[in-house]
């Protein structure tokens, strides 16, 4: 369908309506933030993106279609300013945005998070003016656009592991006016060049806290991280750092996830009925079921986090009714199947997966189920730890 003459009018007007929706859903409380909202057209930042259709191939794929302004000005321009993250790329692969193709399958690498979380990333930093600011994981732009109105773009430093991303990034950031520093750098590593920072948010999550982040923030500076593994566990973090180095913080409540660094991903292990295939053959009754930390809730949201730092090398996978939990760092690997009401579990290799894991439940209950707020990260150079007064010390993955 033909574009209309002024498609920035109807952006203003969508604009102001999402920011009426973000101050009354409670995620716009700074007026300073609200202004940067009503600002920054979100939709430059969006050439194109995907959305699943109605029904799954006959291969049982998600199909992806293609909705950009030329396909669809209507829907393309309500997507952008609605509280929504939108998918951009799968699998690495830069779409071409003026002939884009339906997709099947894959799995997405790049979003354009939805606004409300990204204005409660800033305003979780406690990002403020005068500040220098290091953003990991530059994306679509928009948030970067954000800080830039909010602070000032030669204040802000932001990095993308993907080229090709940032190269569009940086023709919209640089279209609308902002001119921060833009550079090609994997997040792990930060950014030695623009450092020392006041704060640094990564708008990806981490295994761990990558120490060259500590190494970049002025003392008194903080790093607002989100911490994953390959069980899916997420937890946010904001630490302080130290004169000496070391960082400390609490976990923020809620259920925050973001796509992990491209070199913490997840690596593939196989088939898991290989793993399975060496077992021992009789069973023993489980304590907990895996359903606690496969539950869509958030203290099953919560408890993931936790386990994966008891076996940090684990992924799960279900086929059938039999979870399987696979280890491919030590070579251990256990399957829970069900029956008669209570689950049996087989345990292989080196380490015992889910006696760990149900060592952390035991702990957890035991506690009196304490939500992640409660829990204090604690990161200096021997080690990275979770810690809290009623719980054994959980660490972190080295």
């Amino acid at each position: 369908m033909a574009l209309p003459a002024d498609p920035e009018t109807d952006a203003a007007r969508l604009r102001e309506a999402m920011a009426d929706a973000l101050a009354h859903d409670g995620g716009l409380m700074e007026p300073a933030w609200r202004a940067a909202v009503e600002a920054v057209p979100r939709h430059r930042f969006l050439p194109g993106f995907y959305v699943p259709a109605d029904e799954r191939d006959g291969g049982g794929l998600t199909v992806w279609e293609p909705v950009t302004a030329e396909l669809d000005y209507g829907r393309w321009l309500a997507a952008a300013y609605s509280d929504t993250t939108l998918i951009t790329q799968f699998d690495g692969e830069e779409p071409d945005w003026k002939a884009p193709v339906v997709r099947r399958g894959g799995a997405p690498t790049s979003s354009s998070t939805l606004p409300s979380l990204v204005v409660r990333m800033w305003a979780d930093a406690e990002v403020a003016e005068g500040h220098t600011v290091l953003e990991i994981g530059t994306g679509t732009g928009y948030s970067t656009a954000l800080a830039c109105e909010r602070l000032d773009s030669g204040d802000i430093t932001s990095i993308e592991v993907d080229p090709r991303r940032l190269e569009s990034a940086a023709d919209a950031l640089y279209g609308c006016g902002y001119t921060p520093t833009l550079a090609v750098a994997d997040g792990l590593y930060g950014y030695w060049p623009e450092a020392r920072f006041d704060r640094i948010v990564a708008a990806c999550s981490f295994r761990v806290v990558p120490p060259a982040l500590l190494a970049q923030t002025r003392p008194g500076g903080k790093i607002l991280l989100t911490l994953s593994g390959w069980l899916y566990g997420y937890a946010r973090v904001l630490l302080t750092v130290a004169d000496d180095g070391t960082a400390e913080g609490a976990l923020l409540p809620g259920t925050v996830s973001f796509m992990t660094a491209r070199t913490h991903a997840a690596p593939s292990f196989g088939n898991p009925a290989h793993w399975s295939a060496g077992l021992p053959d009789k069973p023993r009754t489980a304590r907990h079921g895996p359903e606690r930390l496969m539950a869509t809730t958030e203290e099953a949201f919560h408890l993931r986090f936790l386990a994966q730092c008891a076996v940090p090398g684990v992924q799960l996978v279900t086929t059938g009714e039999v979870v399987h939990l696979v280890d491919v760092v030590s070579g251990s690997a256990a399957t829970l199947t069900p029956g008669d009401g209570v689950w049996g579990v087989r345990e292989g290799g080196p380490v015992r997966l889910w006696d760990r894991v149900e060592g952390v439940l035991d702990a957890f209950d035991g506690a009196g189920r304490p939500g992640p707020e409660t829990f204090t990260m604690h990161v200096w150079g021997g080690g990275q730890f979770l810690r809290h007064p009623k719980m054994p010390g959980l660490s972190l993955p080295s």
